[in-house]
């Protein structure tokens, strides 16, 4: 099974996922890569790995593009993001083989999917490929998951209570490379100019057992628990959370509440 198979929800997963971690998390990284694109009046505008479809809603809520088009495999997040805004088209289809005429967009977006994409590179080319003469690509990646201490925390604490293959899907959402590596695979994709930002957010829960919660509820992750009676549920997802609350700096805790860096490259790039 590769990540992007792997990385899939069943039909619960992306509504407690739309409604906690999007405005938690990747609502933040989503308004940063829009800032740094700047979408211009009259784009045509691609959403790839869109999700539940925080970023084409921004782009949309902008109001400058013409067309708005969001795309992802999983049809329970599409059906998240259809209706929340009808008005975006939203296509089911692989990053892999975009079902789009070349030259079709102004710009192409890819907020933290690429990491997901068993052959990043045809990923890469596929955005080339769409990509109107002069067209900008923006995409984003969490860098290695130690730059993130809560997801850190968090992976170390479920290998401990639930064996070492249990952090295997959130390892995945992270890549142990550096910008430089990041540039170097844009270009060889065939795009002329690459700028990759090494950014990091401040990320704000309520608890570290809220934040455990939702990665166990909201996320791929919640195959793990999903066979178990709902105590034996709830008392594993206690254990966990104190456990990765002991690996943290208690700064990150003050108050009883979660705040917590996370590091991301977001690259943009043009034709």
């Amino acid at each position: 099974m590769s990540v992007e198979e792997h990385w899939q929800m069943d039909a619960t997963a992306p509504e407690l996922y739309d409604r906690y971690l999007v405005p938690a998390i990747t609502s933040l990284w989503a308004g940063d890569l829009l800032d740094r694109i700047a979408p211009k009046r009259g784009d045509s505008v691609l959403d790839i790995a869109c999700g539940t479809g925080v970023v084409a809603r921004f782009t949309e809520q902008l109001g400058l593009a013409r067309r708005v088009v969001g795309l992802d495999l999983n049809s329970a997040m599409l059906a998240i993001a259809r209706s929340k805004t009808p008005q975006i088209e939203w296509i089911e289809g692989s990053a892999l083989d975009l079902p789009f005429d070349a030259g079709s967009f102004d710009v192409v977006l890819c907020q933290l999917g690429l990491q997901f994409f068993p052959d990043r590179s045809l990923a890469l080319k596929e955005m080339v490929r769409v990509l109107k003469p002069g067209g900008r690509a923006g995409f984003s990646v969490y860098s290695a998951i130690e730059n993130t201490p809560a997801a850190y925390a968090f992976v170390q604490a479920l290998d401990e209570c639930l064996g070492e293959e249990a952090s295997r899907t959130k390892r995945s959402e992270h890549l142990s490379c550096d910008a430089q590596e990041i540039a170097d695979w844009t270009k060889q994709a065939g795009f002329d100019l690459v700028d990759v930002a090494t950014v990091t957010k401040q990320i704000k829960f309520p608890s570290m057992l809220d934040y455990v919660r939702f990665q166990l509820t909201a996320t791929p992750m919640a195959g793990l628990l999903k066979d178990k009676e709902v105590p034996e549920r709830e008392r594993l997802i206690v254990s966990i959370s104190d456990d990765a609350a002991s690996r943290l700096d208690r700064s990150m805790l003050a108050g009883g509440k979660l705040t917590f860096p996370q590091q991301s490259f977001v690259a943009i790039a043009s034709l």
